[in-house]
């Protein structure tokens, strides 16, 4: 799909037949491409970086146009799942026009501009611009669902929150290697504007675009960090959570433990039988003495030999380490 845009006004705006030199194809089609490629010239591997997301982002200075590879964050819809991830947008300039081709629909353009928008370089800067503080919104919405997600860890007992830490610990790997590739690509941008004399006044406006792209990394390398750091307390805080209801269960096990004896005692029709002739009281009070007997001999036996085959192990692995 191909729209065309024109820069009218100091704006960006669309459908102005007689001036439209920027031009947008979303996920081309097979004849698209051959006119990027048969019509513009343009070579058919800078095509295919454009469209591949794993592409690295980079600059490069052909005979008869420059190629922009930029990594752009992907549109979240809602907070469904928690990973963000990020894909590349092909950025050509051939003379007088300015061509981007995408593999989705990305947002490029906002109505309200940072600087002034008079040439084609105007719209580049400004996109890249913006490109940065769509970054900087996904980190905000990355905060906000990794603090929600932490509230509900304090509770929980199942792996379900913790994967989605790990979801956006990923992504924020992402948007590292994502930003710091765009960092290259800039500062290679800057040396090429420093030596064309018509953008030597463009300098100022793209430094302003290196310094948000530098805070943006900083905010999420210290969010990878922070995630980074707590992922093991907040897995131990689940083990703690289920070591606490093992607990509880234990002790309504314990409480109900004696019910149960005295239930499964009473109910022992074939020693009633066994015993029949002999007065219940004398039979029963036989058979509890004899299981106090039994487990009292069992103590014994595992305070002599049990405990202390653990104690000696234990004393053997302290002289060991020492």
């Amino acid at each position: 799909m191909l729209k065309k845009f024109s820069i009218l006004n100091g704006t960006i705006v669309d459908n102005v037949p007689s001036n439209n030199n920027i031009w947008v194809y979303i996920n081309p089609d097979t004849q698209e491409k051959n006119f990027l490629i048969n019509t513009l010239q343009i070579d058919e591997s800078d095509i295919a970086s454009a469209l591949d997301p794993e592409e690295v982002p980079r600059l490069m200075f052909d005979p008869d146009y420059i190629t922009l590879i930029w990594k752009q964050p992907r549109n979240v819809m809602g907070k469904q799942s928690p990973f963000f991830n990020v894909t590349s947008a092909g950025i050509f300039i051939k003379q007088d026009r300015l061509i981007f081709v995408l593999g989705e629909d990305l947002s490029l353009f906002e109505k309200r501009y940072p600087h002034k928008v008079e040439s084609i370089f105007d719209v580049l800067f400004n996109f890249l611009y913006h490109s940065i503080h769509h970054y900087l919104g996904h980190l905000r919405v990355i905060k906000q669902i990794s603090g929600e997600v932490q509230s509900k860890i304090n509770t929980a007992m199942e792996n379900e929150y913790l994967i989605q830490m790990f979801s956006l610990s990923e992504s924020l790997v992402y948007y590292l290697n994502a930003i710091s590739g765009n960092h290259a690509a800039l500062l290679k941008l800057r040396n090429y504007c420093e030596r064309t004399e018509q953008l030597k006044n463009k300098i100022e406006l793209l430094d302003d675009v290196m310094i948000e792209n530098n805070q943006c990394s900083k905010q999420a390398e210290i969010y990878s960090q922070v995630l980074s750091g707590l992922m093991d307390a907040r897995g131990n805080l689940i083990s703690n959570n289920m070591n606490v209801l093992i607990k509880n269960l234990t002790l309504i096990n314990v409480i109900f433990l004696p019910l149960n004896l005295l239930a499964s005692i009473g109910g022992m029709s074939e020693f009633s039988m066994m015993t029949h002739g002999v007065d219940w009281r004398i039979s029963y009070s036989l058979f509890l003495i004899a299981m106090f007997a039994l487990g009292w001999m069992t103590q014994v036996i595992i305070n002599k030999f049990g405990i202390g085959v653990i104690f000696f192990l234990n004393k053997r692995d302290k002289k060991l380490e020492s």
